[in-house]
């Protein structure tokens, strides 16, 4: 497995890398049997430090999780237990996706863009079109996987949506934490205009 360890605008040293490759090594060898990358970024806000940790799987499941202390080593620890009460939640469902999935998950690219808020009228003037201004563009990983990977990789990554590629027909859906706590699954038909 491949471990990326940072720290924004922090020095970590070499015994907290230590650390975190063994605690993650520990808590995915219980319940993932092929993880491909673990990502791990420290930071400091005020007297706290912030643990943040996404370990992607060969299974397509990405799993995250975050925590903040004011030790770091304790920030890092309650992150690893946040991440095994996941893993653990979904133990038997990652091990049967494991048992009936031999090879890696496909995954293609896809942009992902974040678009600056509408301007008002008075500033009409200063912008020639209607087109929102591009912030940030950047490459997402759509994965091809089935609704219920879908929905347990959005729960793991506690992310509010997900986009994939339904492997079943082979077209793009979207699956979704909808305001009144239910999951919402969008399947768009194309061409086929029957009721």
């Amino acid at each position: 497995m491949r471990y990326q360890i940072s720290g924004k605008q922090i020095d970590i040293g070499e015994a907290l890398q230590t650390h975190v490759q063994t605690e993650l090594s520990e808590i995915l060898s219980k319940y993932a049997g092929r993880p491909t990358e673990a990502v791990v970024v420290f930071s400091k806000t005020g007297h706290e430090y912030a643990a943040e940790a996404v370990v992607h799987l060969s299974t397509g499941l990405t799993v995250q999780a975050t925590a903040r202390d004011p030790e770091i080593y304790a920030a890092f620890d309650a992150c690893g237990e946040k991440m095994d009460k996941q893993l653990r939640r979904y133990k038997r469902r990652l091990k049967d996706h494991h048992r009936d999935r031999p090879d890696p998950v496909e995954i293609s690219g896809g942009g992902s863009y974040i678009l600056a808020p509408t301007v008002d009228d008075s500033d009409e003037a200063e912008q020639p079109d209607d087109t929102p201004i591009i912030v940030a563009e950047d490459e997402a990983k759509i994965p091809a996987i089935s609704v219920g990977e879908a929905v347990m990789q959005m729960e793991l990554a506690s992310s509010p949506v997900l986009v994939f590629r339904n492997e079943k027909q082979d077209r793009i859906n979207v699956v979704y934490r909808r305001d009144d706590g239910n999951i919402g699954w969008i399947d768009p038909h194309t061409g086929d205009n029957t009721v």
